[in-house]
């Protein structure tokens, strides 16, 4: 059978401090108990000894009582309340067990103890009425001293509610602050894990290819190796220039390094020709040639798919021809296109030991590129064609 749960202990601090309300109320309802004694001792004999040892004794235990209140509120509210019809003494510690249930019970409560308290006083002010004073006098203290008491009671009940409430929404305002910076840094993660795929990525394609040249063609002429060596060195230098730019991004300031756009479109091009890809360009849109501009995120997007395409397509189709078509105009959306034909089957055969070592896609380029477009309100798309190549399109809106 499991043990029953513990109950959290208070802090040291609200300890003490509930201790030292708590001895306070008591001293009060004492004193208003010594003052009732005193009261009884100078008026004249109304009440016979036993009583008046009664009542002594009731306002003495009402006391002691009040040390469980907070436990016991009601109970000690409604059975204090019901003493004060034969006690005058015990009237201290019902007004401060009536204080205790209008802070710590609900409302419906607080009028069901109060309605008590003023029909026993009413009673015990019928049968023994004060002789100082005219009876509506003596109900009218009454009846504002309860509604006083009640009144400051659901005061200092509303008062703690709004505290804690405050507190909640500082401690949820603090949590929902954490989980916006996880997001943020989760987020720049994904940002640069997704520059550095696509720049390592596609530069590293290209020393793959022609490392595979150099590894696959060992009788070829010198002047062709050393080209080929050539290309490799170049590559491997860029991409180390590449890999300190996406680094730069963790220390640079935003807006501080160049980020591609639409024209570098170009330059991918060309390093895929160099490499060996027959890809043919047809821009309708005129963004590659500066005719016209596109947005910066816009460009940026367009620019990483065609690179991440034709990455796929040196990997995956080596020596088949690419297509990158570029349509679209400003105001309505620009859309890209990047296909490329299945390999012949003699090229499948001679690049087999060349790409026999590189490592299977993981599908990252592509849910990188879905992830770009997203951010942009675009749409990407990619499949099979109907002669066994491999297309991917990209559509973005183009504000004006």
């Amino acid at each position: 059978m499991p043990s029953p749960t513990p109950t959290p202990e208070r802090p040291p601090r609200e300890t003490l401090q509930t201790r030292l309300v708590d001895s306070s109320l008591i001293a009060v309802a004492v004193a208003l108990a010594l003052i009732s004694l005193q009261i009884q001792s100078n008026e004249p004999e109304q009440l016979p000894a036993w009583l008046l040892t009664a009542d002594r004794l009731t306002g003495l235990l009402g006391c002691v009582a009040l040390w469980w209140r907070r436990k016991f509120p009601v109970q000690i509210g409604i059975a204090l309340a019901a003493a004060s019809a034969f006690s005058e003494t015990v009237t201290g510690a019902a007004i401060v067990a009536l204080f205790t249930v209008a802070i710590h019970r609900s409302t419906r409560a607080t009028v069901g103890v109060c309605a008590v308290s003023l029909a026993a006083l009413s009673i015990y002010q019928l049968l023994w009425p004060d002789q100082t004073a005219p009876p509506v006098t003596v109900f009218t203290v009454i009846g504002l001293g309860h509604a006083a008491t009640v009144a400051w009671g659901l005061s200092v009940r509303h008062r703690r509610a709004l505290v804690a409430s405050l507190r909640d929404r500082a401690e949820a305002a603090e949590v929902e602050a954490q989980l916006r910076a996880e997001r943020s840094e989760r987020e720049a993660r994904q940002a640069l894990a997704r520059e550095m795929h696509d720049v390592l990525g596609h530069r590293l394609s290209l020393l793959s290819v022609h490392a595979g040249a150099l590894a696959y063609a060992r009788t070829a002429p010198p002047d062709d190796v050393g080209r080929a060596a050539e290309v490799v060195r170049e590559n491997a230098h860029r991409a180390l220039q590449d890999l300190r730019e996406v680094v730069g991004v963790l220390r640079a300031p935003v807006g501080e390094l160049p980020l591609p756009d639409a024209e570098d479109v170009l330059e991918l091009v060309d390093e895929a020709r160099a490499a060996g890809t027959s890809v043919e360009l047809h821009d309708g849109a005129g963004v590659t040639t500066g005719e016209r501009v596109l947005p910066d995120l816009q460009g940026r997007t367009l620019s990483r798919m065609v690179q991440e395409s034709l990455t796929n397509a040196r990997k995956h189709a080596p020596g088949a021809p690419v297509t990158v078509r570029i349509t679209g105009r400003p105001g309505d959306h620009v859309a890209v296109e990047v296909a490329n034909a299945p390999p012949a089957a003699g090229a499948a055969v001679q690049t087999a030991a060349r790409t026999a070592t590189q490592p299977t896609g993981s599908g990252t380029g592509l849910r990188g590129l879905q992830e770009r477009a997203r951010l942009v309100a675009g749409r990407l798309d990619h499949g099979p064609t109907d002669s066994g190549g491999w297309q991917v399109r990209l559509r973005l809106p183009w504000p004006t």
